[in-house]
């Protein structure tokens, strides 16, 4: 494999999708496969989704399309239309996967449903993204990314205990749906290389948000009880009359908040809450823990006085240090303890930069270079990287008509005077 070979080298993604499912195509594209994000005419309407580069309202200055549609190649063409159809079909011969985020049946009713792709290219995958999946009750439903966060559960565990449910900064049912997506392709994909069969990948929104809280699904099923929003507290659920003890792990400090993990009983938990009592007891802090029987310490038996106690001694003692103080202290002593860290603190960790995490990519219709955040893993091969940033719209038009499709100079002033392309 060549350096700038991916995995799925060799394979083409047609990407019909809106903001449901871009990042499927960007995560498909960056492991190198030729993704050709299909937009109407004018654009697709991710593009109008903020925020924007240096706030200015513009479809071709989103940051939330930049992050979504890197690696890939835009061409626009309306598929309402007979010649947009017909172009797409010939395109579909050249496809191994299509992905689209439609209504159930849409695609069906274009002429373009598995069935009608398959006959024209056997083994294509159709990956489809939707709200709530192609069947069930739900199906013919419309949302947008804060129901399916709702609906998926996520919503109902943010906030405070007690105070509404809050949403997320930003929008984690599109992302996660995509991210599936992505996921049940190249599955997908798998299958096809071992049997020859391509087939219809069925994606919910609600179904991929509800994987990202298994575990209150879990203390559900176990102990019926109903996790919701606990703030900065860790929830540990326990039956009456004690009822459910709230753990504060996330602590103030001085120039921002550390998650500290603290309490007796398991072995390490001994170990990382006697470490920090000890240094805190050096500077005059905690004094009134050192009677603590962390040994035998039984979180199901436990007061939450006990627990509110600890947290404010704590905290008197971490309020006197920095988030980069306490990191060193931790590692440096075995305490249970890390920095939160803001967006401005991730840009700047050194081992992010180490690994060569962040990607420059180039953006000559700005005149700049914007940072990206790049590979989640690493490979022997050059399995992923940001090929290109996302395209402009219609940018490879002539590209992929005239190039690949043969189609004349005049044939695409004809098609988009007629606002097929």
């Amino acid at each position: 494999m060549s350096q700038k070979e991916g995995l799925l080298t060799g394979f083409r993604v047609l990407d019909l999708t809106d903001e449901k499912g871009d990042l499927c195509g960007k995560v498909l594209g960056d492991f190198g496969a030729d993704v050709i994000k299909v937009e109407p005419p004018g654009g697709s309407r991710a593009r109008n989704l903020g925020p924007f580069y240096q706030d200015t309202p513009h479809p071709e200055k989103s940051l939330f399309w930049f992050a979504c549609n890197t690696s890939k190649r835009g061409i626009t063409l309306d598929l309402t239309r007979a010649d947009g159809l017909e172009i797409f079909r010939r395109l579909v011969k050249t496809a191994h996967f299509v992905v689209e985020s439609g209504a159930p049946g849409y695609m069906q009713g274009l002429g373009l449903g598995y069935a009608d792709l398959a006959a024209i290219r056997p083994d294509i995958i159709l990956t489809s993204i939707t709200p709530f999946g192609q069947t069930g009750p739900y199906s013919g439903y419309q949302a947008t990314d804060l129901v399916g966060t709702a609906m998926g559960g996520l919503m109902s565990v943010l906030g405070e205990e007690n105070r509404p449910a809050r949403i997320s900064a930003w929008p984690q049912a599109y992302l996660q749906a995509g991210l599936q997506a992505a996921m049940a392709s190249v599955m997908a994909h798998y299958h096809r290389q071992v049997s020859g069969e391509g087939q219809h990948v069925d994606v919910s929104m609600q179904e991929a948000m509800v994987l990202t809280v298994p575990i209150v699904a879990e203390t559900y099923e176990l102990m019926k009880v109903n996790i919701g929003g606990t703030g900065p507290f860790y929830f540990t659920a326990r039956p009456q009359p004690l009822g459910p003890l709230y753990l504060r792990y996330l602590l103030p400090c001085k120039d921002g908040h550390v998650l500290l993990m603290y309490s007796g009983g398991h072995p390490g938990y001994v170990r990382s809450t006697r470490s920090i009592i000890a240094w805190a007891n050096k500077e005059g802090y905690c004094q009134d823990l050192l009677d603590f029987d962390l040994a035998n310490w039984n979180v199901m038996t436990v007061p939450q006085e006990t627990m509110d106690r600890m947290a404010r001694s704590l905290t008197e003692f971490l309020m006197t240090k920095t988030k980069a103080e306490l990191f060193r202290a931790a590692l440096e002593k075995g305490i249970w303890m890390a920095p939160c860290n803001t967006t401005a603190d991730i840009r700047r960790d050194a081992h992010l930069e180490a690994r060569g995490f962040w990607e420059e990519v180039g953006h000559p219709d700005l005149g700049c270079e914007l940072t990206y955040a790049g590979a989640p893993l690493k490979m022997s091969s050059d399995a992923w990287r940001i090929r290109s940033r996302a395209p402009l719209i219609g940018e490879h038009n002539a590209e992929v008509y005239s190039k690949e499709l043969g189609l004349s100079t005049e044939d695409l002033a004809v098609l988009k005077s007629q606002n097929v392309i």
